[in-house]
């Protein structure tokens, strides 16, 4: 039976199951708390640096590099070193585990994702991670062809949207909606068109800097204004492509389009797949997604094993570190870091320092900071996010309409910045078992216009978010909080740089100023591309805060070029 089919006669079969007089069960007590991540952890670390005296070292260790900063780019950073053959390096790395927002976990036993849940199949601009996805076997040339392993792409049916109380499949409103409607749909597919002609986008965005003049004028236009602004001077205000524009921000860049800059608005299609109005020919090739049951986390850890943590702090990996402080000296570099596992503060000393950190925290923590990382301190602006993970014992009853997928996304949530939830059971390869057993729904919600989110995730109660969250889930799914048996809620407070307008132009000004790059023969063969990165004497900076908006595409390859840059 193909999978659709399957979805479809189970959930049916389900919701006549639970229907049945007399069979629902008795709203229950539901467990849960706060998880993920030690927030506690980094607002220690704040506080210990603003009062400017710190606690002095009790070790002295040396590398030939630190990497500060265990996320996407600081691991890809990892491995650029181990490729380029420079194994002696530590990375330091606040939370217990690696993987920064790209990290999983677990509820019951059932893998789910703590924050990123997806890559986008990369398109050639990419090409450092379509080498990483073929050094894990995803990826693999047969008959002159590239070709994806189909375990890891995103099983169909891969998502639908409930809309005026029913199930549609995909997430653009279609279902009775006017002429009108999708005349804007196709004047819209025709701006971004226009858009990628007048000048090339790219993912990761780093591939259209040029070396005199990084952005496009048209770039630097789209980049002077907000989406919402852009959307209007297009004459498209029609309510449900606004809401479909203002979702598709929100779930890339943590905030909406009266918030980003239309570059961002416009990048977000016309550097991958384009956007195809209803009827359009669409290539299901570029669309396609590779994912997981613990979303970009199978990633992180993949590219965590090879750097040899042990519970006794060896290894190139030392997690439950703080870094405290980095100094650039005559000689090298020096990085103060607590580690808490031994309540203590090591000193390490390399000849260079990646610093794979969030730039707000980063500006910290570099002794005298480059004027250029004070400048996008101040400028640049982060959203918080909220990620709750929902342990239900048995299927839940469904509304009519498309079967379930992988991401169901509800028009018009009514929670703040609610996105839909992602089922963790749809990519086991046990159909049965992902539609009639017990699985993981991962909510998200994107907070960056939510007026003090920042202070809210760090004072309301665990039980605030998981009443809004169920409260929104329960409007397609009515038994959610009967099937419900655990809520692990997790809390970014600077999940994600938002592409504010001014952001491209700002970044690429630094870039102009501030680039390095390295062209390198790897141990792989391959011979790496040249990737612009901010560096000062010493150090080199990694994170896809440099980039404006933080992507898997962005942050790996900028941890790669950084990982080129320190290998010399």
């Amino acid at each position: 039976m193909h999978r659709r089919q399957f979805l479809a006669t189970a959930a049916a079969s389900t919701a006549a199951t639970v229907l049945l007089p007399g069979c629902d069960k008795a709203a229950r007590v539901l467990e849960g708390g706060f998880t993920g991540i030690d927030m506690a952890r980094g607002h220690a670390l704040r506080d210990l640096l603003k009062t400017g005296s710190l606690p002095a070292p009790t070790v002295v260790r040396r590398a030939q590099v630190i990497i500060a900063g265990g996320g996407v780019a600081g691991l890809a950073a990892a491995r650029s070193l181990r490729l380029a053959g420079v194994q002696d390096f530590a990375l330091l790395e606040l939370e217990d585990s690696a993987g920064g927002n790209s990290r999983g976990g677990a509820v019951n036993g059932i893998p789910c994702p703590l924050g990123a849940h997806y890559l986008p199949v990369p398109g050639d601009d990419a090409r450092e991670v379509q080498d990483l996805l073929e050094e894990l076997g995803l990826r693999r040339r047969l008959a002159g062809r590239w070709q994806y392993d189909e375990r890891h792409l995103c099983h169909s049916p891969q998502e639908r949207l409930f809309f005026e109380g029913e199930w549609q499949e995909g997430l653009l409103p279609v279902q009775g909606v006017g002429e009108a409607t999708l005349d804007q749909y196709r004047r819209f597919a025709h701006a971004v068109e226009r858009e990628a002609k007048a000048a090339r986008f790219a993912m990761p965005a780093l591939r259209i800097w040029g070396s005199k003049q990084p952005l496009a004028p048209t770039h630097q236009a789209l980049d002077a204004m907000n989406f919402s602004a852009w959307l209007a001077q297009e004459g498209l205000d029609d309510a449900h492509l606004r809401w479909y524009l203002d979702y598709c921000c929100r779930d890339d860049y943590g905030a909406g389009t009266g918030s980003v800059s239309a570059w961002a608005g416009i990048h977000y299609f016309a550097s991958r797949h384009g956007f195809h109005a209803p009827g359009e020919a669409v290539d299901e090739a570029r669309e396609s997604v590779l994912t997981w049951p613990e979303g970009n986390g199978w990633i992180t850890a993949q590219l965590a094993a090879p750097l040899q943590s042990n519970a006794q702090g060896g290894g190139q990996l030392r997690t439950a570190t703080s870094v405290l402080r980095i100094t650039e000296t005559r000689h090298g570099v020096e990085v103060d870091a607590f580690n808490h596992a031994t309540d203590s503060v090591e000193r390490w000393q390399a000849p260079r320092c990646i610093v794979a950190l969030p730039v707000f925290v980063a500006a910290r923590v570099v002794q005298s900071p480059p004027a250029f990382l004070t400048a996008a301190a101040q400028r640049l602006q982060w959203a918080p996010w909220l990620v709750a993970n929902i342990h239900i014992d048995t299927p839940l009853t469904d509304r009519p309409g498309a079967a379930p997928a992988w991401d169901n996304v509800l028009y018009a949530d009514p929670t703040a910045g609610g996105l839909g939830y992602v089922n963790a059971g749809h990519q086991r390869l046990d159909m049965r078992a992902a539609i009639t057993g017990p699985t993981v729904l991962t909510y998200y919600q994107a907070l960056g216009d939510m007026p003090d989110a920042r202070q809210q995730l760090a004072t309301a109660p665990w039980q605030q978010w998981a009443d809004a969250a169920l409260a929104a889930l329960a409007v397609p799914h009515p038994d959610l909080r009967e099937r419900a048996t655990r809520m692990d809620i997790t809390r970014y407070g600077h999940a994600m740089s938002i592409p504010v307008p001014g952001t491209q132009q700002f970044l690429s000004q630094i870039g102009l100023q501030r680039l390095s790059g390295k062209r390198k023969q790897l141990s792989n063969g391959e011979r790496s591309a040249w990737i612009p990165t901010p560096t000062t004497a010493r150090l080199a900076f990694a994170h896809s805060d440099w980039s404006g908006y933080s992507v898997f595409e962005e942050a790996f390859t900028r941890g790669h070029g950084a990982g080129l840059v320190a290998a010399g």
